[in-house]
């Protein structure tokens, strides 16, 4: 009997991929053409090359690296509240924050009790089509865990040691349209990272490939 079942065993299905919350590392996602990209995004292709996880206290999120033909590295994570959006964030550099902000304005973030309010100065060629006018502060050093591991299929520790993940302290800002933000991380040895952050419709992700 188990011949016959070898002999006419159905062949495995190819994984369909119909939401972005089930990407994993060698996914393409195709981007829309909208105007509420911007432009180095739009109909652009986009390889998931690694994904991390970010650990708070009471959710953990997934962040998926997406590469592309254009040098772009970002970050894709899934922002669920009343609604689910996209949220891509572009990590910017001290050159393109000088430019952008008051250096003294953008160091009030880390002043208590964290409301700090930024306006815009000026774009750069990079952070074109991702700033907004102004921002207002509404995290102050939320404390995290960034793990170089997908939660959705690895177990995290819930342990202190080397498996418990890289401790950092969050601080985040949003437009007056909750559109788009600027996330700022400050991790233990003092590095900072921060973001420019955009918020857009899932249905701005127009096709999904699985890997080979």
């Amino acid at each position: 009997m188990s011949f016959f079942k070898n002999i006419f065993k159905k062949p495995d299905v190819q994984r369909k991929l119909n939401s972005a919350k089930d990407l994993k590392i060698n996914d393409m996602i195709v981007l829309t053409d909208s105007f509420g990209l911007p432009e180095a995004l739009r109909s652009q292709e986009f390889q998931v090359s690694a994904i991390n996880s970010y650990e708070f206290e009471f959710k953990t999120k997934t962040e998926w690296i997406l590469t592309g033909h254009n040098n772009i590295e970002l970050y894709l994570s899934l922002d669920v509240d009343d609604q689910t959006e996209l949220k891509f964030s572009l990590k910017i550099l001290h050159d393109d924050i000088e430019t952008l902000f008051d250096l003294v304005e953008f160091a009030s973030i880390f002043d208590e009790p964290g409301q700090a309010f930024l306006e815009r100065k000026n774009d750069t060629e990079i952070t074109s089509g991702w700033s907004s006018e102004q921002y207002q502060q509404d995290t102050f050093a939320k404390v995290g865990y960034f793990h170089r591991k997908d939660h959705r299929s690895e177990k995290l520790s819930s342990y202190e040691g080397k498996d418990s993940g890289e401790q950092l302290e969050l601080y985040a800002l949003h437009d007056q349209n909750q559109t788009r933000g600027i996330d700022v991380e400050v991790w233990q040895d003092g590095d900072t990272d921060v973001f420019l952050t955009l918020y857009r419709p899932l249905t701005d992700i127009t096709d999904m490939f699985p890997g080979s």
